[in-house]
């Protein structure tokens, strides 16, 4: 089963049971889960930056330049790809927080 399959069913299964649930505790329990998704994706996007520091600076090291645009084509390609217009929004901000100074 693909992340999305995953995902998309565990969303059925927590619609489905929210028509027995209270609105008030539903969105209480939605917005809990969805505050500790957003730490997960918070830690993983600072994980991102020290990982493309490490690229940077062995890139820098090694008589290279900081930015490597064909490889940010392809990121936003790829994020594009996933999941549409807005994506490629995404894909620039993460890019821009991954670059460091320029």
């Amino acid at each position: 089963m693909t992340a999305t399959a995953t995902t998309t069913a565990t969303v059925s299964s927590a619609a489905a049971s929210a028509a027995d649930a209270d609105p008030a505790q539903l969105i209480a329990a939605s917005r809990d889960r969805i505050d500790a998704i957003d730490d997960r994706i918070i830690g993983l996007i600072q994980e991102r930056m020290a990982v493309s520091t490490v690229i940077q600076d062995a890139r820098i090291a090694s008589g290279g330049r900081r930015v490597h645009l064909s490889r940010e084509m392809e990121v936003l390609s790829h994020w594009s790809g996933a999941l549409g217009k807005p994506g490629t929004a995404l894909a620039m901000t993460l890019l821009e927080l991954c670059r460091g100074r320029v």
